[in-house]
């Protein structure tokens, strides 16, 4: 307790030099009336004005913060600055001298440099003493500490999964490498020792890759982890000819209907449905407790907590300041880093212009420090299952690429969150596990448009006859499609083919998921066979099959119930594919045949699903979309994501075996979950799951590889 006293002193003290100091550099900052006064009245005004707005930031701003829920986040994040001006002003007109004034813009600097300043001077003072420490947090947890009062304690440990958003096992494993992410190094075994001699630390984890299914992107992959299935979801964007809607994994009303299908599906809730938290993710997995949960986000009124997981951060105002002012920096930081890569020509590069830089700021920063701290306070709320989704790296690779040193700086700060919670374990009401994973990987590569000149959406058109953008027809690829078309028409070369162009009614819809393309043709209420899309478009599915950026084509086929098309007239009915005789999937590894099976099985499959090019000695796809790292489809790191579990549970699969699909990674997961003593979550039988070698030995509490540090500052 005294201890807190004299940190609190100690940090008006350093407010009220921080005030003085700036009241004699800005000149529109002043402490005194126009005809001076003693120094001591300047001092004495200083410290009430600094422990006004000191007092006034504690109890007015989450007041303010609380108020402005309903507000984007975005622009929360802007508003910080001048909200807190506002505070200072009024600080400064309760002064009893009352000769204290700043001009408003004045008002918003001085108030955010001393915010920064208690805040860096808490911290520091904080850092050597445990008990601060541990208070400091439960503060930032202490509404939700609030919402569980009167609960029993915690029984037996808890377990925190972690979703590093678009990590592939390749990337992990040379960050560890590298030296990039000390604290996973440590944490498998990696990290060097200590000092000379010694010997490396005993490694608490296990790291062990997955295969998605072949829509790997976030969408897919978090609905089958998450609540047991992705059924029917062919991609992340794809086109339903009953409801003539575009479902699209990232939006809110998408989110929502996909989690109700997957529940009506399974039967359960998903992961979290008993004493669980689930924050920044699309899908709440049954959580009762929600923050930035995209599939809540539509709704309003006093129920929606998604956007209440805002006001557990920003309800303080050090966080708030310290939150908006990383902000300006990342912004600024992708500026530069966009223009460096334009002035050195760097390949491949796409655009990253416009409010880009602010979309990244806000995964980058804003996300996760909201979703960092939120798990904080699920950890000291003592809950039995918390499931947090980083999406930092995944939002820099795709434009920066996935090995790029941009992207190698996110996997730092990443790591540091990671040490963070880490910590916080020691000080939670119960012992926890730390479970890493992704949901996919990225694979590199240049886009389709800038390697050809033309999009997926221009190809389709011109294999339907229909007129492409004057860009596109002056590009060799444009060329070599009009001229098949003409060869399927038998028209001769030099006539045009306008008069052959086909209806608007069959124009079709072309839509992108990465190296993912998914075309349907709206006015065909079924999904359209081969022998149906070949008399309407004879030169159409020859033209994709064909095409050098394209690896291969799915369609329905009257005959053989499906077919994978390739280049030079390959045609493989998927019923006869299999790892043994891949046909055109020869390239895309193992797995592949089944993956494509699959989805050939989904009501909403598309009426063509075409993959992109994949070269295996580079890695490299070609995206559909404007991004050098993508995911979405087969071939290459993109779909071999990692699962990193602690010891101490079971392993994933016996020795051997293959963790195949996200809803065998859902399975292993609430497996865990029983070992621990936490959610029952109900199981359609009572099978022993792969991999299962009995009850795990009781959790271990080892101290975090990383010094302590302020939760904001993860």
């Amino acid at each position: 307790m005294l201890s807190g006293i004299w940190r609190m002193l100690a940090v008006w003290a350093v407010s009220t030099l921080t005030m003085l100091v700036l009241a004699g550099a800005l000149p529109d900052f002043r402490l005194q009336a126009e005809s001076g006064e003693s120094a001591t009245r300047i001092a004495v005004t200083a410290a009430f004005g600094a422990g006004a707005f000191g007092l006034l930031s504690s109890l007015v701003w989450p007041l303010l913060v609380r108020a402005l829920l309903l507000v984007p986040a975005l622009v929360l994040g802007l508003l910080v600055f001048f909200l807190n001006g506002s505070l200072l002003l009024l600080a400064l007109r309760l002064t009893p001298s009352g000769q204290g004034a700043a001009a408003p813009e004045t008002a918003v600097v001085v108030a955010a440099v001393m915010s920064a300043v208690a805040s860096a001077t808490g911290g520091a003072l904080a850092v050597r003493d445990d008990d601060a420490y541990r208070r400091r947090l439960y503060r930032l947890a202490d509404r939700r500490r609030r919402h569980a009062a009167g609960r029993p304690g915690p029984a037996g440990p808890g377990t925190v999964f972690l979703q590093l958003d678009g990590v592939g096992h390749d990337v992990l494993e040379s960050a560890t490498r590298n030296g990039l992410m000390p604290t996973v190094a440590e944490w498998l075994g990696l990290a060097p020792p200590a000092s000379a001699g010694a010997v490396r630390p005993r490694p608490t984890h296990r790291l062990t890759p997955w295969r998605t299914d072949w829509s790997s992107q976030t969408g897919a992959s978090q609905l089958g982890i998450l609540h047991g299935t992705n059924h029917d979801v062919p991609a992340f964007r794809w086109y339903e000819k009953d409801t003539r809607e575009v479902m699209v994994c990232n939006r809110p009303s998408s989110a929502a209907e996909l989690q109700r299908r997957a529940v009506d599906r399974t039967g359960d809730g998903g992961l979290l449905t008993v004493d669980g938290a689930s924050r920044g993710n699309l899908f709440s997995g049954g959580a009762e407790q929600l923050a930035l949960v995209l599939s809540i986000a539509a709704r309003r009124g006093r129920r929606n907590r998604s956007r209440a997981g805002y006001f557990a951060y920003f309800s303080d105002p050090a966080n708030a300041v310290r939150t908006a002012m990383s902000f300006v920096a990342d912004v600024l930081r992708e500026i530069g880093q966009s223009g460096r890569a334009r002035f050195t020509e760097q390949r491949p590069r796409v655009k990253r212009g416009g409010l880009y830089p602010f979309i990244r700021a806000f995964a980058t920063v804003v996300e996760r420090d909201v979703v960092v701290a939120a798990v904080i306070g699920d950890m000291l709320a003592g809950r039995a299952a918390i499931y947090a989704d980083l999406v930092a790296y995944d939002e820099v690779a795709h434009h920066s690429g996935p090995h790029s040193g941009d992207a190698a700086k996110i996997l730092q700060r990443l790591d540091r969150s990671l040490a963070l919670i880490a910590q916080v374990a020691e000080h939670a009401p119960r012992a926890y596990r730390i479970v890493l994973l992704s949901d996919h990987g990225q694979s590199p590569g240049e886009t389709f448009l800038a390697r050809y000149g033309l999009t997926l959406g221009d190809l389709v058109r011109a294999g339907c006859g229909l007129p492409v953008p004057r860009r596109a027809q002056r590009t060799h690829s444009g060329a070599e499609a009009r001229a098949a078309v003409r060869a399927a028409l038998r028209i001769p070369v030099e006539e045009g083919v306008e008069e052959h162009r086909p209806t608007r009614r069959s124009e079709p819809i072309t839509l992108a998921s990465g190296n993912l393309g998914l075309v349907s043709f709206p006015d065909v209420s079924h999904r359209m066979s081969r022998e149906e899309i070949d008399a309407r478009h004879p030169a159409l599915l020859s033209t994709l099959a064909n095409h050098p950026g394209i690896g291969f084509v799915l369609v329905r086929s009257e005959e053989h119930g499906g077919v994978v098309l390739g280049a030079h007239g390959a045609e493989i009915p998927i019923d006869e594919l299999s790892d043994e005789h891949p046909g055109p999937l020869a390239d895309f590894g193992p797995g592949a045949a089944d993956a494509v099976r699959r989805t050939h099985g989904f009501p909403h499959t598309a009426d063509i699903m075409v993959n992109s090019w994949y070269e295996p000695t580079d890695g490299e796809v070609l995206a559909f979309e404007e991004q050098i790292g993508s995911h979405g489809g087969l071939g290459g790191c993109q779909s071999r994501p990692f699962l990193m579990s602690p010891l101490v549970l079971s392993e994933p699969v016996q020795e051997g075996a293959d963790l195949v699909g996200a809803e065998h990674v859902h399975r292993v997961l609430r497996r865990w979950l029983r070992e621990a003593d936490g959610p029952q979550v109900p199981l359609a039988g009572q099978e022993r799951p792969e991999g299962a070698r009995g009850t795990a030995r009781p959790a271990t509490r080892r101290p975090a590889p990383a010094s302590q540090q302020n939760p904001a500052d993860a």
